[in-house]
């Protein structure tokens, strides 16, 4: 390797930390998350030393943070196994790091003298720290399915948002209503296609704070994450209500102290059939005082339109315009204690709507009114962070706003156009305090607090021309405290069980909204404060059968409160439901690190009292418990090294959903569709027979990609990805208005990129075969007599350039 090269790709501190003989004495070091030569970079100048990493491939590899007190040495060895690398000793205080061998082994050699000849020694990776354990566990020592997907992944052709991870996980699925109005679902354990006052069967963080309670997907930009954690649910031990189907864990990169780094990315794209779009991110780190450093992030996109609206004689009418920014601020007030201030901010506005008439012209509605959306989001977080001897303390604490407003066509046939308007108003303010000891000695635990209030305000209302009428809205506000622990305990070498249960108290309320005062007063009892208290056990046990092979096995709850829901002119009760799920499984080798790797799991879970959406008599969006049910799921993931640089992976989720206990309510509004009159055992049967599918998740889904890297010239490198997916057969919703399938489509892309470390070029194509499809079977739910369904969109090319100082 050439000095130009080395030099090239060594970590900036070189150039200005003092070179000295390192001391072997211990010493304080606390790095943030961060590529390696980031890290390296704070490092060098915490021991002192000079440390080079020779490979740029490595350097910019995203490490977890080194912290504690130890060795120079042994904070370099930590580095390097982070990366994937080794370090070597080069003079007193410097240190060489480079890529360590794909398939690291132990090597023996017979030698002719009596003394043998030493080992070739090798350093495997660092063990990856699962962040949504909230103790420190390593992957392999969680009990369950754990997918990480990291910050260069994500936006390897072009910043997205949530789509960037249901297009890369064949087990999270989405409805496609619009950015900022969806709902995310994990493992078959889906609810509705609506979002009303439900709460999520999915949680999702950003760090340790939810990033909503039951208000729909924010869809937040996925600029400068160091990566996303996908732990399949239920969750109900360490997350509590509405981690059903499991968490989604946004991890962003934290500001790093004493770097002053930058980065931007610009790109324009073309859609077949559609308008252009463009997209740009800019994100920028900068030491601010002595233990203070500060990093923000701005990105800007607009998805150009593709659905068009002959009766409004307008074309691509669905564009969509996003503005989104994230600011951290952190300080170092002691050593190993933080303290970070967070905001995050993102305004979505979609002008139209993305669905088009089944049967009609490709890519064309025939709504005669402008629908749309409009989504802001706003969240402050404070988070002190701690260490006090071998135990470890979290303390986190945010508010949360945010505010969606639609716009539906809710036009009778062959009458006046008719628009519905829904506002939906969210306001939260939750806290977490939790302390851990990671396992030591066999033994390892954790003990958390937290309480969560939340109120949302779903008012509605039908506009026709110039007159408007309120129609019922409803108020749900909820006080939630809880006390939850786990712990861990080696029972023998390689097998671990563990234990953990989470009690939550919970005081609900609300109203009814724009409600005659004559009928408010006498339902009154319905909406009249009440409690519940719920606890949520969970046992499993791990068994380590080969170096880089587990076994587990595991049971965990989870559960939703209840709420109010809108009746015709007033509103009800809805209970709370629960989960109980048994799930067993294997994994093998480190995903994208070893030559091959593997896990499969297969679950089952009982549902209680199913909370769902559905239309009620009046042809409104109602929620009610819909009766009892049974999720089956099986799921496997994988990767091989086919050769240096070029890697296969895969993945597939199998679910068989079924309500085989349907509600009274559900078979009352089911039985209007038969037909022919039932009565008795033989009208349940009969409504079982007819639909009785959990919605929103297909039977089978499935995902094949390509990923390569390779050097092609003096610093240049090659990389890329190329996947295709398959989404089975879904049905839309429970009741005869949303009996409609949907899925059953083929998805496709693929991006290059070409550049150095710092600069680069990157061509991305996305719906490769230009596949319509029908991903949601539902645009507007006054759609009686009119077909719907929203096509994928067309083949859409980008070129983008980035860059980093």
């Amino acid at each position: 390797m050439s000095c130009v090269r080395i030099l090239s790709a060594a970590v900036a501190a070189t150039l200005v930390a003092v070179p000295a003989l390192a001391s072997a004495d211990e010493v304080a070091v606390a790095t943030g998350t961060g590529t390696a030569g980031q890290v390296a970079s704070v490092l060098a100048r915490q021991t002192r030393s000079t440390i080079l990493i020779a490979d740029p491939q490595v350097a910019r590899r995203i490490v977890e943070a080194v912290r504690g007190r130890m060795e120079p040495s042994e904070a370099v060895r930590r580095l390097a196994r982070a990366a994937g690398g080794r370090a070597i000793a080069v003079a007193p205080g410097a240190w060489r790091i480079e890529a360590a061998p794909v398939a690291p082994r132990l090597v023996r050699r017979a030698a002719p003298a009596q003394r043998p000849s030493a080992p070739v020694e090798t350093v495997s990776a660092e063990p990856i720290v699962v962040i949504g354990s909230k103790r420190d566990l390593t992957l392999g020592q969680v009990p369950g399915q754990v997918t990480i997907l990291s910050g260069a992944s994500l936006e390897a052709g072009g910043i997205g948002g949530t789509e960037k991870i249901t297009e890369r996980l064949a087990t999270v699925t989405s409805t496609h209503l619009g950015s900022g109005r969806n709902k995310l679902f994990i493992r078959g354990i889906a609810d509705s296609s609506f979002t009303g006052p439900t709460q999520a069967t999915v949680g999702q963080y950003l760090g340790d704070l939810r990033l909503t309670y039951n208000a729909p997907d924010p869809d937040l930009r996925l600029s400068d994450m160091a990566r996303v954690e996908v732990l399949e649910g239920p969750q109900g031990t360490l997350y509590g209500a509405g981690s059903l189907g499991g968490i989604i864990r946004l991890v962003p990169n934290p500001p790093l102290m004493n770097v002053t780094s930058g980065s931007i990315a610009l790109g324009g794209s073309l859609t077949q059939s559609g308008a252009g779009g463009g997209d740009a991110a800019a994100t920028v780190n900068l030491p601010v005082a002595s233990g203070i450093a500060f990093r923000g992030t701005i990105d800007a996109a607009t998805a150009g339109g593709y659905i068009d609206k002959p009766l409004l004689g307008r074309d691509d009418v669905n564009r969509t315009g996003i503005l989104s920014g994230r600011a951290s601020l952190r300080a170092e007030i002691a050593p190993e204690w933080t303290v970070d201030l967070i905001a995050v901010g993102q305004s979505t506005d979609a002008r139209d709507s993305q669905y088009a008439a089944r049967g009609g012209a490709p890519l064309t509605s025939d709504a005669a009114l402008r629908e749309g959306a409009d989504a802001d989001y706003t969240m402050g977080q404070l988070v002190v962070s701690g260490r006090l001897g071998d135990i470890r303390l979290r303390s986190t604490t945010g508010l949360v706003r945010q505010h969606l407003a639609e716009r539906y066509d809710a036009s009778l046939a062959h009458g006046t156009p008719r628009l519905f308007a829904q506002d939906n108003r969210t306001r939260m303010v939750a806290h977490e305090t939790r302390l851990w000891r990671p396992e030591i000695g066999g033994f390892g635990w954790l003990v958390g607090a937290s309480f969560t209030h939340n109120r949302t305000v779903l008012s509605r209302r039908f506009e026709i021309e110039d007159q408007r009428s309120d129609a019922t809205g409803v108020r749900n506000t909820i006080d939630e405290a809880t006390l939850y622990a786990e712990a861990s305990v080696r029972l023998r070498p390689g097998l671990t069980a563990t234990g953990g249960g989470r009690i939550t108290h919970a005081r609900l309320g609300g109203a009814g909204e724009d409600v005659l005062p004559s009928v408010a007063f006498a339902r009154a009892a319905v909406t009249a404060d009440r409690s519940v208290t719920t606890v949520l056990p969970s046992f499993s046990f791990v068994g380590q059968v080969l170096p880089t092979t587990s076994l587990y096995m595991r049971y965990q709850e989870g559960f939703r409160p209840g709420g109010l829901a809108i009746e015709s002119e007033f509103v009800r009760r809805f209970r709370h439901d629960h989960t109980a799920t048994w799930e067993f499984g294997a994994r093998h080798g480190r995903p994208g690190v070893s030559p091959f790797d593997l896990a499969v799991s297969i679950s089952f879970t009982k549902w209680r009292d199913i909370q769902a959406d559905f239309i009620d008599s009046s042809g409104l969006p109602s929620t009610a418990n819909i009766g009892d049910g049974t999720v089956w799921s099986a799921s496997a993931t994988g990767g091989v090294a086919l050769a240096r640089g070029l890697r296969l992976e895969a993945g597939a989720t199998w679910n068989r959903s079924q309500i085989d206990e349907p509600s009274a309510q559900i078979i009352a509004l089911v039985a209007r569709s038969l037909p022919a009159p039932f009565s008795g055992s033989a009208l349940v049967d009969a409504v079982a027979a007819r639909s009785m599918q959990v919605p929103n998740i297909a039977q089978f889904s499935g995902r094949a990609g390509l990923t390569w890297d390779r050097e092609v010239g003096q610093d240049l490198r090659l990389t890329g990805n190329a996947w295709a997916s398959y989404v089975g057969k879904s049905r839309l919703g429970i009741g005869p208005e949303l009996g409609e399938a949907q899925g059953d489509y083929f998805d496709s892309g693929a991006d290059v990129r070409i550049g150095t470390e710092r600069i680069g070029v990157t061509l991305a194509l996305s719906n490769i075969a230009n596949t319509l499809g029908n991903r949601f079977s539902l645009g507007t739910p006054f759609g009686t007599g009119r077909d719907q369904e929203t096509p994928l969109r067309p083949r859409t090319l980008r070129l983008g350039f980035d860059a980093r100082f």
